[in-house]
């Protein structure tokens, strides 16, 4: 068996993707997800310039070879758009393996670790009373887990609340980026109350999660995760840039709180202290971004021993096609936490039929060869590329922050 060509498909339903198809001899193909929101044609030019070419001629069955090949066989390692590229044909080849045994691709990862996929979906708000009522509408579907963000009064821009649609949150812009303003002692004093309102409202069986969303010091994290304690929530998200991955000592000694962190790592090097040091609770990497299948199976290993949990990151800007790698990869994995899980729009559904479901609160797969996830070319090029840009963030004196 022999991969015979492969191409790049990048298409705009509502927002932007980069899918990769590898097409094989004996007329098997798989797809993988590549999209890196915001610089999404750095990574065309990573698959068509340095990938495709050599995947041509070889063996699609051969993936941990073909894994190492593409990382160890570049000078220049690691980071976001290598390892998208990494990812995409990794995703691809499983798929094509899965396919050719007959298998959901889970069973080819061990088979069900669990019955069923413990999701979490998006709550927010301009302000708490709005908040309360989106969570209620969550916990009406059969969410069990809901992750929650406010309007911080005083401050301009706040992470992760939409002034439309609130299922669907895009800050994605087609001009210059957006400059949002952020002030961290406004949002640590006021966030404890929105959560304080969440529990006297609701009580303490729904499961609360909050994205920081890389805003805070180590120590105003371990200053927030103190005042959080008392509303028991499942994790904070984000707390610090994690490139400092020592960082999180800080935080860990002063808060029992949950900790989470690892949707912008790239691999296993980004996580490592944080792991063999218990600096975490759950670890955020995803198959569209940490070297596929291939890449996060390596992390949870890892990760296993150390008591700490999967919870792949599952925004709208990956595609269908990486969210089953992601189910997949959930279903069958030991140390599974939790899956965040962002719907998608119908036109993007439309481009990208899927075959995973969501009931009360999990998601679960149909047991489909491959990944169950496709593209439809037709409706692809419905919608071609439209360049956009994350936000960029400053304080209110002006100064570069994370955003």
């Amino acid at each position: 068996m022999k991969i015979t060509n492969a191409k790049v498909i990048v298409s705009c339903p509502d927002r932007n993707f980069v899918t990769l198809k590898i097409n094989t001899d004996e007329g098997v193909y798989g797809i993988g997800d590549a999209t890196v929101n915001g610089r999404e044609l750095a990574v065309v030019a990573y698959l068509e310039e340095h990938l495709i070419p050599c995947l041509i001629g070889k063996d699609p069955q051969n993936i941990e070879d073909i894994w190492q090949y593409f990382y160890k066989g570049a000078y220049w390692r690691r980071g976001p758009i290598t390892m998208a590229a990494i990812s995409a044909v990794d995703v691809a080849l499983w798929d094509i393996k899965a396919k050719m045994a007959g298998l959901p691709l889970y069973q080819l990862l061990g088979g069900k670790s669990r019955n069923g996929i413990l999701v979490y979906g998006h709550a927010n708000g301009s302000n708490t009373e709005e908040v309360v009522e989106q969570v209620g509408q969550y916990l009406e579907k059969g969410y069990k887990a809901i992750r929650v963000q406010c309007s911080v009064p005083g401050v301009q821009d706040s992470y992760g609340v939409s002034s439309k649609d609130k299922t669907f949150y895009e800050p994605a812009s087609s001009d210059l980026p957006t400059e949002c303003s952020w002030n961290s002692s406004k949002y640590v004093q006021f966030i404890p109350g929105v959560f304080a309102k969440l529990r006297d409202t609701y009580g303490y069986e729904p499961e609360f999660l909050h994205d920081v969303h890389h805003r805070l010091t180590p120590i105003q994290a371990a200053h927030l995760g103190k005042l959080l304690e008392p509303y028991r929530l499942f994790w904070l998200e984000d707390a610090v840039p994690a490139e400092l991955q020592e960082g999180f000592r800080i935080i860990r000694k002063h808060t029992t709180i949950p900790l989470a962190v690892g949707e912008v790592f790239n691999s296993i090097f980004d996580c490592t202290t944080l792991i063999t040091e218990q600096l975490i609770d759950y670890i955020r990497t995803t198959a569209t971004h940490a070297g596929g299948i291939t890449g996060i199976r390596k992390i949870a290993a890892l990760a296993e021993p150390f008591h700490v949990k999967t919870a792949c990151h599952g925004p709208t800007d990956i595609s269908p096609v990486g969210m089953a790698a992601c189910l997949h990869f959930d279903l069958a994995v030991p140390n599974f936490g939790i899956q965040e899980f962002m719907l998608h729009t119908e036109k993007i559904n439309d481009v990208f039929p899927n075959q995973y479901q969501l009931n009360n609160g999990y998601a679960s797969l149909n047991d489909v060869p491959g990944h169950g996830a496709d593209i439809d070319e037709k409706q692809a090029a419905k919608y071609p590329y439209q360049r956009k840009f994350l936000p960029v963030n400053r304080l209110e004196d002006g100064t570069m922050w994370s955003w």
